[in-house]
């Protein structure tokens, strides 16, 4: 194994010498093929798993600053080991069994969650050629596997035998199906502009960032991202106010820890699959040349896009229920499915013209609809203001629904 292609492709060189190995010792090939999968797998999971202690700090120093607030400090020089005295805490933690809970959902639950995050990462192509599986049907994988995850936490409020914990995990499953609609109506524009359904064909077709002709598209993505994974102001899966903590509420210890990195581990995952569909993926200078420099552009990228989703977390109140499901039926999903179509019908009409006009073109509905759109929301807005006792305005008819959301704040 050589020095230099090791620091220009560290794992096609492992693998490469694994193969040799393997071939010197007269074996067949495919066990050193089935050996490599275990090792990626093994790494990826537990890098995965890993990182997580940085995301946990990261995080709460972030919104402790954007806040006005320290974060943690006491733990380490700038509180860096703070995530590890939590992790150690967890680990020590009394593991409490409620009495009447049905243990096969109830214990298979945390797992089902952290796994639902985990198969994401097989399908990401980390370089051109470090990727765990290069699926032809890569996309229709990506909805399942967030399917999978409305399974463990359904798992985790049938199985806890509480009536809160069902209730929050009924309202977390409508959440995230629900904004899952607009998310895959946005995830075939890519498909259809790259030809294919394979993550490492979208990113090779990516001549241009599809974020730049699919600004308002890559918007409602990144949204109905954060809605579906319950992050803030979308975290009524959580809302500690409401629902005693949630689906989870039952659950102590290490089985609690793991609903806690799915939850840390799967905001990263969604910056890390919006970088591959609207950023470019690894793609960058010297990337193709040079592996090792493609896998540290798409996590910088994705680095960027976690870094507002934490920006809004930290920022933005909670929505109330009836608010954040108007959020998804009334706009996201009727806005996004117009914006497939036109994008499907222009596209198609310039397409003999050349690629470069037809980015154009989708550009320009795509900023065309995003004015237009918030422009009849602000006049939607104008409508139900009610002007003020002692106001020589003319009154504002209420709209129907006036009464009962008054009664709804409170």
């Amino acid at each position: 194994m050589k020095l230099i292609d090791f620091l220009r492709d560290p794992i096609i060189a492992i693998s490469d010498w694994i193969t040799s190995l393997f071939s010197n010792w007269g074996m067949s090939p495919d066990w050193a093929t089935f050996l490599l999968y275990l090792i990626g797998a093994a790494v990826l999971g537990v890098s995965a798993l890993l990182m997580t202690l940085f995301f946990i700090w990261a995080e709460r120093k972030i919104i402790g600053r954007l806040q006005d607030r320290i974060g943690p400090n006491q733990i380490g020089p700038w509180g860096i080991f703070q995530s590890v005295a939590d992790m150690v805490k967890i680990f020590i933690k009394e593991h409490i069994i409620p009495t009447g809970v049905d243990p096969i959902p109830y214990h298979l639950a945390p797992i089902v969650l952290v796994a639902s995050v985990l198969m994401v990462w097989a399908i990401v192509p980390f370089s051109n050629t470090v990727y765990g599986s290069n699926l032809n049907v890569a996309v229709i994988f990506l909805l399942a596997v967030g399917g999978l995850g409305e399974v463990g936490v359904m798992m985790a409020g049938w199985g806890s035998n509480n009536k809160y914990a069902l209730i929050s995990a009924f309202r977390a499953s409508a959440q995230m199906i629900s904004y899952e609609v607009p998310m895959a109506i946005i995830l075939l524009i890519p498909v259809l502009l790259s030809s294919s359904m394979s993550m490492n064909d979208i990113v090779n077709a990516q001549n241009i960032p599809y974020i730049l002709v699919l600004p308002f598209g890559a918007f409602i993505f990144f949204i109905a991202s954060i809605a579906e994974n319950g992050r803030a102001p979308f975290d009524l899966a959580e809302a500690e106010s409401e629902l005693v903590a949630g689906f989870n509420i039952e659950y102590s210890g290490l089985k609690f820890g793991m609903f806690y990195v799915a939850d840390f581990l799967r905001a990263f995952t969604s910056a890390l699959i919006f970088a591959t569909l609207f950023l470019g993926g690894w793609k960058g200078p010297g990337a193709e040349a040079i592996p090792v420099l493609g896998a540290f552009y798409l996590i910088a990228k994705s680095l960027i896009i976690w870094f507002l989703g934490v920006w809004i977390r930290g920022s933005f109140p909670r929505y109330r229920i009836d608010q954040m499901m108007n959020i998804n039926w009334k706009f996201l999903t009727p806005v996004s499915l117009i914006l497939f179509m036109l994008v499907i019908l222009f596209s198609k009409l310039v397409e003999p013209v050349g690629q470069n006009m037809q980015y154009l073109v989708i550009l320009i509905i795509n900023l065309g609809l995003f004015f237009l759109s918030f422009r009849l929301l602000n006049n939607q807005n104008k409508k139900k203001v009610i002007p003020e006792v002692g106001s020589r305005t003319r009154p504002v008819a209420k709209p129907d629904n006036y009464f009962s959301e008054d009664v709804s704040r409170g």
